[in-house]
Parts: C-alpha cells; structure tokens; sequence
C-alpha cells in the first residue's frame, strides 16, 4: 500500500524557515518521483517543487525559487522541502506527491500525502 506522510509544517514568523519531510513508503521509492505542492484557501492547488529518481534533478517554481530546496535521502525513503525567508503568502496546506516523472501538473502524481499546515505570520 502506498503511503506518503508529511510533516514539519506550522506557525512561523515571517522571514522564517521550516523543514517539511515527506516519508514514503508501500512503492519502490527509488523509481519515482515526488512533488511538492501546496494549495491556499480559495486558490488551486500549485506545484512548486519537484525532483526526480534517475539523477536527483530538481526544479522549482518562480514563486520559491531561490528560498525553497528540495532533497531526498533514499535510504531513508524521505523527501524534504527546506523553506526559507518565509512569507505570509507562502502560507497553505502543503502536499507531497509521487509519480513517474517530474511534473507540474497534479493529475500527473497517483499517490499524495495528507498535507501539512504552513501558517507564516507575525
């Protein structure tokens, strides 16, 4: 059974870091890739990092790029989000996916997590 869990989410200020985790198990972990995604209230839900089994490529989104790193430790079956200089706007449920490929698009992950709460605010 395929299971992903994050974790690691929370209220921080802005300007703030957190470290979101995303354990996966029930699949052959090393094949596929995760997606990080998140969605606000009243807003679609967004893709915002990815990375892939093959060569540990990543991408991010504008909206993150340059604060937000995604990494994955296969022998611990774990992807992380390390998210720095927070923003109020960063705030959202976020999600972690997996799939075959990369990819932005939701309706490309089979599997997703429950999510975790990210709230940045003062």
């Amino acid at each position: 059974q395929v299971q992903l869990v994050e974790s690691g989410g929370g209220l921080v200020q802005p300007g703030g870091s957190l470290r979101l985790s995303c354990a996966a198990s029930g699949f052959t972990y090393d094949y596929y890739a995760i997606g990080w995604f998140r969605q606000a209230p009243g807003k679609e839900r967004e893709g915002i990092s990815c990375i892939s089994s093959s060569d540990g490529s990543t991408y991010y989104a504008d909206s993150v790029k340059g604060r937000f790193t995604i990494s994955r430790d296969n022998a611990k079956n774990t992807v992380y989000l390390q998210m720095n200089s927070l923003k109020p706007e960063d705030t959202a449920v976020y999600y972690c996916a997996t799939g075959p490929l990369p990819a932005w698009l939701a309706s490309e992950y089979a599997y997703w997590g429950q999510g975790t709460q990210v709230t940045v605010s003062s």
